[in-house]
């Protein structure tokens, strides 16, 4: 997935230059969505990809096009943010995840644990970022596993006022974060909202309109060549819509298939 990966840093070095405000036009958001397309073919294929060029794919979708929220230096930090808590010892044992959880919000107690306050109230408002950002209050419980009872708006409150404290920190001059620091405590609502969009749409879930669309492509490429490759590939992105057993292509009327969002001639 080498050119995935290059074309994502394509796009991160136009919301960076000069010209980004007479660039970020719509060939910049159709590229981005080439790209999630990409992400989503060969659904049975394994793909090396870097989890940080999968995050900045995501935000530029959510953040930049989705939103309009044109901050690079914000974009980078959230996406190392999220490369680095999903990339840690605990994410690995994913079905332990709310015992990750619970582990995020008891750091948020313990300040002594930190070198300086820069550090501690730095890394104590990305815990309560994450917390809910990524796992938003409306999730469904899955069976086996309780997710942590917390208080929402507490950390919210506890996010914007720890993003201040390291704003005002000389350390965060020093490490070129204050700008940045200072738009996530101002914004906290706004990027908790963002970031739960991401994560229902690509980290716990899936772009499911995207992946409607890949199956009923692969129906129609299946349906205009007979080609059993095509048609266990819809299957595939069928599973992950959990689509009804019922629904057999054999009794589909002739013709191409319509893809949502398209209307019929």
């Amino acid at each position: 997935m080498d050119e995935l990966e290059g074309r994502v840093e394509a796009l991160k070095s136009m919301i960076s230059g000069p010209l980004a405000a007479t660039t970020l036009d719509w060939r910049f958001e159709r590229e981005i969505d080439a790209l999630l397309d990409l992400f989503y073919d060969d659904i049975g294929t394994i793909k090396l990809l870097s989890l940080r060029s999968l995050f900045d794919l995501f935000l530029l979708k959510v953040m930049y096009a989705g939103r309009g929220d044109h901050e690079p230096a914000v974009l980078d930090y959230l996406s190392s943010m999220l490369n680095r808590f999903l990339l840690a010892r605990e994410m690995v044992r994913f079905n332990a995840r709310y015992d990750f959880l619970y582990s995020l919000l008891e750091e948020i107690k313990e300040k002594q644990r930190f070198q300086n306050l820069f550090e501690a109230s730095r890394q104590m408002a990305d815990n309560a970022l994450f917390v809910t950002g990524i796992f938003p209050a409306n999730q469904r419980r899955r069976r086996g596993l309780r997710p942590p009872r917390f208080d929402r708006e507490h950390f919210m409150i506890l996010g914007q006022r720890y993003y201040h404290v390291a704003a005002e920190e000389e350390l965060a001059v020093l490490v070129g974060q204050r700008d940045v620091l200072t738009k996530l405590a101002h914004r906290f609502r706004f990027y908790v909202e963002m970031l739960n969009e991401v994560s229902q749409r690509y980290i716990l879930g899936f772009d499911m309109d995207l992946v409607a669309n890949k199956m009923l492509d692969a129906y129609n490429r299946y349906r205009q060549t007979g080609d059993a490759a095509h048609l266990d590939a819809a299957n595939k992105y069928g599973a992950l819509l959990k689509v009804d057993r019922s629904f057999n292509p054999s009794r589909r009327p002739r013709g191409r298939i319509l893809r949502f969002g398209e209307e019929s001639a």
